[in-house]
């Protein structure tokens, strides 16, 4: 029956090519195909886990916003039994079929049949994502074999390799904040299409310099810390690079909820997820999205 069925379409198709009715052609399949529609949508997976920034609630609203008006698929995967769950993301396999992973971690110890779908996404060559603390997504202890995944945000994102020690990542204190600017030579690039030459955000603002981000990398905005808790320096908070395995990044250290309120942010991350996918970035803006999250769970979700 699904010989037939595929004999009939491939008929169809050419013979409605053939008199230039190219649109009832895509019609015709769909109506064959009513998954082909959906199949055609790229695929953005959302890995979430931070304790701290509501990653898992920010990132359903960006989400949803991506599959109403971008016409994009996506799923949000989250830590179990709720954010502070650091042993156990149920989902991963759906990194298989995406076209684009979007990554919230925090200090995780995933165990290794998990860590395997993202390393065999990382060696696929797809596109990454990553969000602030995404630059310390594992801790696993000295001595355990799975510790190398404590530089994930080095070999995935260009990153300094975990937080503190010798890679000097560090922030400028929880009562800071930071003043954003687009950085001149990268104003004409097409993440930072209709984002406001500089704005305000809530983080603090975390150190990458003086060896981060890695050789190669596009840095994107600049972030000068506001009402530090020690003398401070200019730090990048959003940079694309690619790594090893040919795959485009693209990773901002701004995270906090209140950052996610911001137009200019979003706008932001909007494109950054079509360039990642190697879309063009949407020319007209579609509005505001409505994120109203809390910083640090005062419930659990």
């Amino acid at each position: 029956m699904k010989t037939q069925r595929r004999a009939f379409l491939k008929q169809t198709t050419a013979l409605l090519a053939a008199t230039g009715l190219t649109g009832w052609t895509e019609a015709v399949a769909r109506s064959l195909n009513p998954n082909a529609a959906a199949a055609d949508k790229p695929y953005v997976v959302f890995v979430t886990g931070d304790h701290e920034y509501s990653g898992e609630l920010t990132l359903p609203l960006i989400a949803a916003e991506l599959e109403k008006n971008y016409s994009m698929r996506t799923k949000v995967l989250t830590a179990y039994p709720d954010y502070n769950g650091e042993k156990d993301i149920p989902g991963l396999e759906a990194l298989r079929e995406a076209d684009l992973a979007v990554f919230y971690l925090r200090w995780r110890q995933l165990p290794q049949d998990q860590l395997n779908f993202i390393e065999d996404y990382l060696k696929s060559g797809k596109p990454v994502m990553g969000f602030r603390t995404t630059t310390h997504a594992f801790n696993y202890p000295e001595g355990d074999e799975r510790r190398r995944w404590n530089a994930f945000g080095e070999f995935a994102f260009g990153s300094p390799p975990g937080w503190g020690g010798a890679a000097k990542h560090t922030h400028y204190g929880h009562q800071s904040t930071t003043d954003v600017t687009v950085i001149p030579e990268a104003a004409s690039h097409p993440i930072l299409t209709g984002v406001e030459p500089s704005f305000h955000a809530s983080s603090w603002l975390y150190r990458v310099l003086p060896d981060y981000p890695a050789k190669g990398a596009v840095p994107l905005l600049m972030g000068k810390a506001v009402n530090p808790d020690k003398p401070a320096i200019d730090n990048p908070v959003a940079w694309t690079w690619q790594n090893q395995w040919g795959g485009k990044t693209f990773l901002t250290t701004l995270g906090h909820p209140e950052d996610f309120r911001l137009e200019p942010f979003q706008r932001m991350v909007i494109n950054a997820i079509h360039w990642e996918l190697g879309k063009p970035v949407p020319k007209r803006w579609k509005g505001k999205i409505d994120i109203n999250v809390p910083y640090g769970h005062p419930k659990k979700f």
